[in-house]
């Protein structure tokens, strides 16, 4: 990699040239078919931002030196069992012009922010260069908790356009969970009129004792067309939007809104403080229904293949203690509380699967069985992933422990308030999604990796920045890139480049290391 072009990620392959390219008043953005046609717009969109040219997007093959070509050799994107599809692109800057061309238009996306990028270091005049890249991985995602702390529809786009510009291809949104329900269904609309509200937030680390409450009310949703603007701004990035709709356990707000869904019938209240609350779903057949009419409208307004439906730090004190639950466990032939989780679980991947998508859980849905349609996101460590992989279900590596960006990135000393652990810059770059232990048959099941941002401790958009960037730099580095391809104080050169570039977007960035 030559680090004056300062690419983040990295590309696989680039070489450089004498020429210069330069954009001016005379250039023309060419769409070789309407297939192009998108990822031409977005370019000229962001050529817009950078330089202030407006410049003109024509369909068909480009006739001067001074034009843009992007072109594809394959008019459809042609995707795989899991809704992914090839990203190879190849970009060529020299005295003929500038061609970005594809193998499927889904790769064009990313050509386009590899020329951002060089357009925000450049500006107009672009150094010649000839780059072929390919990620090593198809799934490459970020998540985005807003249940703990709502971030308005702004903010989301913004937060899906910084990582399109990192090409990643995934943007995971964390909907509901006990301290708030963020989108609307119309069957059950105390969802949004109750358990969207909180009455307060605890103050300080959730540990803290004894607890203190501000009194301030926190609240807020996404109405379905704010979702769909949502989901149509990140397709135009290339990018998919997954749904989580949290459950059997997180699921305290929704109880407060319809207490027969819990074990107790009491109303317990929208949650306040943080930790895992001991409300649970009861999993009787109404509660179960209600489930599927949920995710129904949730996949109505998400169209991407897979639909999250969590499965994660599902207390079972009150399965234990409750006579009516013990019976259903009877009366579904569970021999433990694990196990009714596992058919709760695949029940839900059922009718997932009934519609034509798939469901994909975090590794407590293996407690019990796996369902068989299911897919796991691994988050306690890379055990789960490993044992999913092994029998044959696909999996999305997220461990803690070098992607959850919740974490301290420095001292707690001088960093601000974090849920605890340590993820410095160093560990997210050099983390490897795919474990030694799988064999090559099993490794096909590692479709990619993901980074988490929850928001517990994450108040506003000036901390979600700090907190994200650079450590989601160096993990999109992680995913794109291949193995081999692991030179750190590489990396932070690039940083000291690309950091202007970011600043220039108005996102805010945590110290970057100058030296190793």
């Amino acid at each position: 990699m030559e680090n004056s072009f300062a690419i983040v990620p990295d590309v696989k392959k680039i070489t450089s040239n004498s020429s210069v390219f330069s954009v001016s008043s005379q250039t023309k953005v060419f769409a070789d078919n309407s297939s192009s046609l998108p990822a031409a717009i977005l370019l000229a969109h962001y050529i817009q931002n950078i330089t202030t040219l407006a410049l003109p997007i024509r369909e068909g093959e480009s006739v001067t030196p001074q034009d843009i070509l992007l072109s594809t050799e394959n008019s459809e994107n042609v995707l795989d069992q899991n809704g992914f599809t090839d990203e190879t692109y190849t970009l060529s800057i020299d005295d003929s012009g500038c061609h970005l061309s594809a193998l499927y238009p889904m790769g064009l996306f990313r050509g386009v922010q590899v020329l951002r990028q060089l357009l925000s270091t450049h500006s107009t005049n672009l150094p010649g260069c000839h780059i072929e890249d390919s990620p090593r991985f198809r799934w490459r995602g970020v998540h985005l908790d807003v249940s703990r702390h709502f971030f308005d529809e702004e903010t989301v786009c913004r937060f899906i356009d910084a990582a399109a510009y990192h090409r990643l291809n995934v943007v995971h949104l964390h909907l509901t969970d006990d301290q708030g329900w963020r989108m609307p269904i119309d069957a059950f609309p105390r969802l949004t009129s109750v358990a969207s509200k909180r009455e307060c937030t605890v103050l300080g680390h959730q540990h803290t004792r004894p607890r203190t409450y501000n009194d301030q009310p926190h609240e807020g949703f996404y109405t379905k067309e704010q979702i769909q603007n949502i989901v149509e701004f990140a397709a135009q990035r290339g990018v998919h939007i997954l749904p989580e709709i949290d459950m059997p356990g997180h699921m305290q707000a929704a109880i407060t809104a319809y207490p027969e869904w819990g074990c107790t019938q009491e109303k317990p209240g929208v949650r306040c403080s943080w930790g895992i609350s001991q409300h649970i779903l009861n999993p009787n057949e109404s509660t179960m229904k209600a489930m599927e009419t949920i995710l129904d409208e949730v996949m109505e307004l998400f169209p991407w293949t897979f639909i999250h439906i969590g499965g994660d730090e599902a207390h079972k004190y009150q399965w234990d203690e409750s006579r009516e639950v013990q019976e259903r466990m009877a009366e579904l032939g569970a021999t433990s509380e694990e196990e009714l989780q596992s058919r709760f679980i695949a029940r839900m991947a059922n009718h997932v699967a009934s519609r034509g998508r798939k469901a994909i859980g975090w590794d407590e849905i293996l407690e019990g069985g796996l369902a068989e349609n299911a897919s796991v996101m691994s988050w306690r460590g890379e055990e789960g992933g490993i044992e999913a992989a092994k029998k044959g279900h696909d999996v999305v590596m997220a461990p803690m422990q070098s992607t959850y960006f919740d974490h301290y990135q420095g001292s707690p000393e001088t960093e601000p308030l974090g849920i605890g652990g340590l993820t410095t810059l160093e560990k997210a770059y050099m983390y490897n999604p795919l474990p030694q232990s799988l064999s090559p048959e099993e490794s096909r099941f590692v479709m990619g990796t993901q980074a988490q941002l929850w928001t517990e401790y994450i108040p506003n958009s000036n901390h979600l920045d700090y907190m994200t960037y650079p450590r989601l730099c160096a993990f999109a580095e992680a995913a794109w890139r291949e193995s081999e391809k692991v030179d750190y104080p590489a990396f932070l050169e690039r940083m000291q480049i690309h950091k202007k570039r970011m600043e220039e977007l108005g996102i805010q960035f945590a110290p970057i290391p100058t030296t190793t």
